[in-house]
């Protein structure tokens, strides 16, 4: 086992990763003081403040964790350097987004914040420090922060101030919105590295509750690749289910039946398969598009080429469900009221990133639609942030509702984006009377039960199966709103 004895970690980077991460290793070693730092003090204030419902970050379980470990051996702040120099070991914890411009504008990933991490690291750090990439990363960045290290060291000799540093590469497995159980029972712990010590000292760190069999090694290469690989093979069975529900509505099947069928198969699994209106959140299409880049970059076309079509296909996806509520609601929505449920890219979480509700959204609004959209986590300020993000050209409006009943009063349509437990079994019949007739429920996420509309006069079209309408053979749509007027009496 090692020789190295670490006693204070340091995390730069207080996001999705780095605050939730810490805070499992602080409840779990309670012998070790960890400080995560950021330069955005808004967001350490929201670590820091005592109402726990104000964390910047919701994920079932971590406001417990925060409780008991929060100025024990848990500290937020934004003292850079006092707690980089203080550190046997930090973690580099950062937004690594896809680069806007220049080279590898649009796939490739941008790096700036992990090199301002390691020029902060070389000033500051003293004695022997293990620098550790946690940020997901493409292939041989280690190298790159190895070369800004070794590069300081040399001036600092100079000075007769000794340091020296280990990288080492433990890549993220969570899921939002089961962040803390992957965080506390992990399929697995990856390390990669090439000095031994400073494996063996992050390995010690994972036993106080990991099982040894869990922890696999590598060299650092290899461990890099296994992020951006994990993320891609998950995304793509996603983009494999999706394009399988439109094939599903195109011949009478249910995606959800062929889920089942194909997921029974324990050479395939049942992860992952569940049909929605594509992925989001802050990885999957970064890393698949960082793959392609560096696909390009190696000489493998061919090998871009496949992962990029996964992207392409989750964006069609996106674009094919506006469509369908277009061509539902008569070829027009300018002017109608349609109702977003869920506006977060998945449910347990209050990240939007990426999230296929803002590009939905934004296509209605496009197209004129008056939006009222709720969701139980997301603030009225983040969906502005992210309308503002993407570019469009707003011909409609939108509001925030406090409740499913606020925002489903006098609405043509309502679009469910987001699986919240609480859109599950809800009372169809009191929400249609709130709707205007002829009204549709778009499910795009299998929240509604076809059994729980029948007789409310409501439409329901669900992702990956056949339509259910009221209008029948040969009815006109002033047929339906009459006969529906009549059925209602």
């Amino acid at each position: 086992m090692s020789s190295i004895k670490i006693q204070k970690i340091c995390c730069i980077g207080a996001g999705y990763v780095g605050g939730p991460t810490m805070s499992v290793i602080a409840d779990k070693c309670p012998d070790l003081e960890i400080r995560v730092v950021d330069i955005n003090k808004e967001r350490i204030d929201a670590w820091n403040d005592s109402d726990l419902n104000k964390l910047p970050i919701f994920e079932p379980g971590l406001d417990r964790i925060i409780s008991r470990t929060r100025g024990r051996n848990l500290f937020f702040s934004t003292e850079m350097e006092k707690s980089i120099s203080d550190a046997d070991m930090i973690f580099i914890s950062v937004n690594t987004p896809t680069k806007t411009k220049g080279l590898g504008a649009g796939q490739a990933s941008d790096l700036s914040w992990v090199e301002a991490s390691a020029r902060q690291v070389a000033k500051y750090a003293k004695g022997h420090t293990i620098v550790i990439e946690k940020s997901t990363l493409p292939v041989r960045t280690a190298q790159a922060i190895k070369e800004i290290l070794k590069t300081t060291d040399k001036e600092t000799q100079k000075n007769e101030i000794s340091k020296t540093f280990s990288v080492l590469s433990n890549p993220e497995f969570l899921a939002e919105g089961t962040a803390i159980n992957d965080l506390e029972k992990p399929d697995r712990v990856l390390i990669g590295g090439e000095d031994s010590d400073s494996i063996d000292a992050l390995v010690k760190i994972y036993l106080n509750w990991v099982p040894y069999e869990q922890i696999i090694c590598t060299n650092l290469w290899s461990s890099e690749l296994s992020k951006l690989a994990a993320n891609a093979f998950l995304a793509q069975r996603i983009s494999s289910i999706n394009s399988i529900s439109a094939f599903c509505e195109a011949t009478g099947a249910d995606v959800q039946e062929v889920a089942k069928a194909i997921g029974t198969d324990k050479r395939i699994g049942n992860q992952f398969l569940s049909a929605g209106p594509g992925f989001g959140g802050s990885c999957f299409k970064k890393d698949i598009l960082n793959l392609v880049y560096l696909s390009g970059y190696f000489g493998l076309p061919e090998v871009a080429n496949y992962w990029n079509q996964v992207v392409v296909l989750n964006t069609w996806q996106q674009d094919r469900i506006y469509k369908i509520v277009l061509e539902k609601l008569f070829g027009t929505v300018n002017g109608k009221n349609i109702a977003i449920l869920g506006f977060s890219f998945k449910a347990n979480t209050n990240d939007t990133r990426e999230s296929p509700a803002i590009r939905i959204s934004s296509d209605l609004l496009e197209e004129g639609a008056i939006l009222s959209i709720y969701d139980p986590k997301v603030t009225f300020e983040r969906i502005e942030e992210d309308f503002e993000k993407f570019s469009f050209n707003n011909q409609g409006i939108w509001k925030m509702a406090n409740s499913i009943p606020e925002a489903l009063k006098n609405v043509d349509a309502v679009l469910i984006l987001t699986a919240w437990d609480e859109f599950f079994g809800l009372d169809w019949n009191y929400l249609a009377s709130l709707m205007r007739s002829p009204a549709w429920v778009f499910d795009t996420r299998s929240v509604v039960n076809r059994q729980e509309i029948d007789n409310t006069g409501v439409n329901l079209w669900k992702l990956g199966a056949v339509s259910y309408t009221h209008l029948r053979a040969h009815e006109t749509v002033l047929d339906v709103v009459c006969r529906l007027l009549l059925e209602k009496k």
